[in-house]
């Protein structure tokens, strides 16, 4: 079987050929750079837009930062309520008013006793409203009464008042009672600020110095418990012999355990404040203390701020902590001892 002549392509053939397939796939790849090319603008405008979205929206919120209410300080508010100066002006006040009751300008205070001298001693029997009968009994025993009978001893220096505070219920016939018996004795120092409560009993304390140093000049002043018997001349003879003596924190003086069972006789609310040794400092006992003028005048000046415990006894030991007070344990005050020449003895 005769095979088929066979002519092999010329040249001219073969470059037709590759050029035509060379041109076939150069347009895909125009097509894909031209599409690239959209693509990336895309994206770069897109980008650009962003960003400018980014610097608009940063300026808004600057904006708004700056126009919102900025928190006002209890101090801004004050001060645009017009506080500031009149907050200023009651401190200046009130440090003018210490100074002046610190030199003795008081209100309703006198110079002394009616002779015009200065007095030794103010001395202030605690009492409460169910005690009249034992108000009488030292109205019969070392208490003068009548209104001579005061007016002599106030001649010799010497004021004695029993101190009670105002019932809760202001006006009620507790109250009326004891306005009725101090008409009738004039021998009481009431404290209108103070309530005479078993629980307000420890505050009582710092209104009678108040009141004690507002009404009288005196060299001393002296708390008594309601249960204890004084020797009144022996007392003015102690007295006497310390005449002059500043800084005066005069009586028994003791210390002894915080009781921190609730529920126990003298216990301490706080008795967390007096340490792992649950001891309290060395103090006067509460049954008959003297002050100085000066120590009475400080409780009276600083009487707002001063901490009160449980018992008035170590309230004013307290207080005399953190002032020059000269500490003086006179055993004659321990009105429970045995000894002879003690000024007080428990009723």
């Amino acid at each position: 079987m005769e095979s088929l002549p066979t002519t092999a392509p010329s040249k001219s053939e073969r470059r037709g050929r590759s050029s035509k397939s060379s041109q076939s796939s150069s347009k895909p790849s125009v097509i894909m750079a031209f599409f690239s090319c959209l693509a990336w603008l895309y994206v770069a405008g897109r980008l650009w837009q962003d960003a400018e979205n980014r610097v608009v929206l940063n300026n808004i919120l600057r904006t708004s930062y700056d126009q919102k209410p900025k928190v006002l300080t209890v101090d801004d508010k004050l001060m645009l309520l017009g506080c500031k100066d009149l907050e200023r002006r009651i401190v200046e006040t009130e440090m003018e008013l210490a100074l002046a009751k610190s030199q003795g300008y008081l209100k309703n205070s006198k110079s002394g006793s009616s002779s015009g001298k200065k007095l030794l001693a103010v001395i202030g029997v605690y009492s409460g409203f169910g005690s009249h009968l034992r108000r009488n009994s030292f109205r019969g025993s070392w208490m003068p009464q009548g209104d001579d009978a005061l007016r002599k001893l106030e001649e010799r220096g010497i004021v004695v008042r029993f101190v009670i505070g105002r019932s809760p219920n202001r006006g009620d016939s507790l109250d009326r009672k004891i306005d009725e018996e101090n008409q009738a004795k004039k021998d009481f120092l009431i404290l209108d600020n103070h309530e005479e409560a078993q629980e307000e009993l420890s505050k009582k304390v710092k209104f009678f110095f108040s009141a004690a140093v507002q009404n009288w000049d005196a060299e001393f002043y002296i708390k008594v418990d309601d249960n204890i018997d004084l020797d009144l001349e022996g007392l003015i003879s102690l007295l006497e012999s310390r005449r002059g003596q500043d800084n005066a924190y005069i009586g028994c003086m003791k210390s002894g355990e915080v009781v921190s069972e609730k529920g126990e006789q003298w216990y301490e609310p706080e008795w967390w404040k007096f340490g792992d040794q649950k001891s309290y400092f060395h103090h006067a006992a509460g049954s008959l203390l003297i002050l100085s003028k000066n120590l009475a005048q400080y409780i009276n000046i600083n009487s707002g701020s001063l901490k009160t415990y449980a018992f008035d006894d170590t309230s004013i030991g307290s207080w005399m902590i953190g002032v020059q007070a000269t500490y003086i344990d006179d055993n004659r005050l321990c009105c429970s001892s045995i000894i002879q020449d003690k000024v007080c003895s428990v009723a």
